[in-house]
């Protein structure tokens, strides 16, 4: 009612205005409400094709004539406004003011309005966001070593229960700079095995795999991205904080620490991440980014460094149809630049499947086709396949692939074989096949392509590569190159340690756990009188049960570091991010902050409640004594995570081994038989306990003291530095055993 009843008053107001719409050149032009509302969807439709081709980078000239033509016309459209509406509009700024009054908006005074606000619409505000894109979206486009990828008569064998079991028999294949590769068939066909040998991720028993005609080499490394099919990233760090530690890890030396967070900054600009940079990636108990982001988070990983060769492991697995279709896209673009893009695919759409320029479909291990996907389905319309219904190709093949033929027109050579197998059957009663069976279909698809196909592709395989000497010579080299030092490796670790861990340590959880405890323990020891030797041995169960405490909260929280991180550290130790060494004293450092939070509270809540001896010296140095117990019983945990990788195995083996050494504590049994008295001097627990007792009681009274006597501590104090060394050089060796094995 508001609006025509406007539209009606600005009609009338205009009719009786003069002045410059009477003397204008151009006729006088009456808006009605409608023609409003036209222009104003006009003008945000003009808006928003805008934002979306800068978005775009302005890929062709075509979107951009359509961009400046809609300009124009807009320009017309709000000139028009402007010089026929301006006495209109100032006769209608009452109506405005009510109308805006009505919906609780009050206009700005008339003077207050810049000439910006009435300006005609300009293509500039495009061109410079436009700029911006295009200044993002040249990442992709930066000089790269092309990698000419080739491989022939690969096969791959693994031992089942002694037995050798070949899970790829000779394939062949070759994929070339400006091209995406995709390798199609069911599950357990072989996919990721092969995605695996020609990443530099897995051996190959037989076969020969070369790049730009050489063997892989251990500088090929930093020309490879690898994504792989499980998002293997931190939960607790942002996308920006993820991209960034990847940047200054895997970028080159020659480039600064604030060009490096550049590159982060925009390769999150590239990959559209720029709304949830501030976003935790998450998991399965923390709310993070969504799967489509998290994907887009592990390709910017890999092509952070710009890589030659991009290899991705179902990159559309678990999305939907649009997001696919995103992330497919992005590899095109990423092709286009003049990488080499390799990616398994399991089930895409149809438009999906049209975006890729070669395939590879694998059945049993055995290769179906090879070639262009535009040339798949006339392939097998060649050797008598077709589909019966409208079908998705890659749905068809797949089928194949799997040898069912329902809905597929069976060639003339399988069907003979089937009635030839029927005659059979029938003389001997047997129930009578009508389609071919899956073995059947397989080794006639196996065999049509060795005869129609396979001798061609073998033979373009052969044919050298018109590269120069140069280009060979960088693949070749045996040399690592490492992106940072290993000073620098070690910072970055550590920083990037303490912010994933902090959110684990400092939980509320964990916090209101130890404050509990000791305010119980407080509560039950409250004031105790160490005069009498009820209140002594009182006292000294309260030092015991600390020494316990202190010693198994470690050991359960260490155990997880290594099982619990193995996949990231083999996907980025596969990668040259950094040395082993770097990353193991990185890793048992940044703990050592965290640990040490804790039991600080501990020790000021219970030391002071249960009035043990009120002195600045004896406190400090309980407080030492528990540290050097945490420290201890870490390096524990983190020998029996690293020897066996395995959370249900590590805590089984670390419950067996702390209840064996609180037993040998000296608390419960203080006359240990000789025969097994060495396992006293094992435990962290049994020198932690004298060592509090010595603090303490000092000298210690004859109804505390074990069969062994107590002297000045250095005793104590060095068997526990000599398990904080030695507990952290087993775990280390494990973790290198581990390293030489996978390698």
């Amino acid at each position: 009612w508001t609006r025509s009843w406007s539209a009606r008053w600005w009609t009338a107001t205009a009719g009786r205005s003069g002045g410059a719409s009477r003397t204008s050149c151009r006729p006088r032009t009456v808006l009605s409400t409608a023609d409003v509302a036209s222009l104003s969807r006009k003008s945000s439709f003009g808006k928003r094709s805008a934002s979306g081709g800068s978005g775009a980078g302005g890929n062709s000239h075509g979107r951009s004539h359509i961009r400046k033509s809609r300009s124009a016309q807009l320009k017309l459209d709000m000139e028009d406004l402007v010089s026929s509406g301006a006495a209109l509009s100032r006769a209608s700024s009452a109506s405005l003011g009510f109308s805006f009054t009505f919906t609780g908006f009050t206009p700005p005074p008339q003077d207050m309005m810049s000439s910006a606000e009435l300006a005609p619409f300009s293509d500039d505000d495009v061109d410079l966001e436009a700029a911006d894109t295009t200044r993002r979206k040249s990442l992709m486009a930066e000089p790269t070593l092309p990698i000419y990828l080739k491989f022939a008569e690969v096969k791959y064998r693994v031992a089942v229960k002694g037995t050798p079991r070949e899970i790829l028999s000779g394939i062949s294949g070759s994929a070339s700079p400006g091209e995406v590769l995709a390798m199609m068939g069911p599950s357990g066909s072989g996919k990721t095995t092969l995605l695996s040998m020609l990443g530099g991720r897995a051996t190959a028993a037989d076969g020969c795999i070369s790049y730009n005609d050489e063997p892989f080499g251990k500088s090929l490394k930093r020309r490879i991205g690898f994504v792989t099919q499980d998002d293997v990233l931190f939960t607790h760090l942002t996308v920006k904080e993820t991209l960034t530690y990847a940047a200054l890890l895997r970028l080159p030396r020659t480039m600064t620490r604030e060009q490096k967070k550049e590159r982060a900054m925009d390769i999150i600009y590239e990959l559209g991440l720029e709304r949830c940079q501030d976003t935790m990636i998450g998991g399965s108990f923390v709310r993070g980014v969504s799967g489509g982001e998290r994907k887009r988070v592990c390709i910017g990983n890999e092509i952070i460094i710009n890589p030659s060769l991009l290899f991705l492991d179902e990159p559309t697995s678990g999305l939907d149809s649009t997001t696919a279709l995103r992330i497919v896209q992005l590899l095109h673009d990423i092709a286009e630049t003049g990488k080499t893009v390799i990616t398994t695919i399991h089930q895409p759409s149809s438009r999906l499947f049209h975006k890729f320029d070669k395939l590879i479909l694998l059945g049993r291990g055995s290769l179906l086709y090879f070639g262009k996907t535009a040339e798949a389905m006339p392939y097998f319309s060649s050797i008598g396949c077709n589909p019966l219904i409208a079908m998705n190709p890659a749905e068809f093949l797949l089928d194949l692939a799997n040898g069912n033929t329902n809905d597929v027109s069976v060639p003339s050579e399988l069907d003979d074989k089937v009635h030839m197998e029927n005659q059979n059957l029938q003389d001997t009663n047997s129930k009578i096949n009508l389609r071919p069976s899956a073995q059947d279909v397989h080794e006639y698809l196996v065999d049509a392509y060795e005869h129609r196909v396979a001798y061609k592709e073998k033979k373009k395989l052969l044919a050298p590569l018109p590269i120069s000497d140069d280009m060979k010579a960088t693949i070749t080299s045996s040399k690592r190159e490492w992106g940072t030092n290993w000073c620098q490796q070690y910072s970055i670790l550590f920083c990037r340690g303490l912010k994933e861990r902090r959110h684990d340590y400092l939980s509320w959880m964990r916090i209101t756990q130890v404050i509990a405890t000791s305010i119980i323990l407080g509560l039950l020891w409250w004031h105790s009188d160490p005069t009498t030797p009820k209140g002594l041995q009182d006292q000294a169960g309260l030092l015991f049960f600390i020494a316990v405490f202190w010693g198994f909260f470690p050991v359960f929280t260490a155990i997880f570091t290594f099982p619990q991180e193995r996949a990231m550290l083999n996907k980025e130790r596969a990668a040259d991010m950094y040395k082993l060494s770097a990353y193991f004293l990185a890793r048992t450092t940044s703990d050592l902050p965290l640990d040490l939070f804790l039991p600080v509270i501990f020790m000021v809540i219970v030391y002071f409640m249960a009035g043990l001896k009120a002195s600045a010296m004896r406190f400090f140095l309980s407080m030492l004594t528990v540290f050097l117990s945490i420290i201890a019983a870490q390096g524990l945990g983190l020998a029996i995570g690293a020897t066996l990788l395995d959370i249900k195995k590590a805590t089984t083996l670390a419950s067996v081994t702390v209840m064996t050494f609180m037993l040998a504590g000296g608390f419960f049994v203080k006359r240990v038989p000789p025969f097994i008295s060495w396992l006293r001097y094992l435990s962290f627990n049994y020198h932690t306990y004298r060592l509090l007792l010595k603090v303490q009681y000092d000298p210690v009274p004859d109804i505390l003291m074990t069969s062994v006597p107590l002297d000045n501590g250095v005793t104590e104090v060095g068997a526990l530095v000599a398990m904080i060394i030695g507990y952290r050089v087993l775990a280390y060796l494990s973790l290198r055993r581990v390293k030489a094995s996978n390698g």
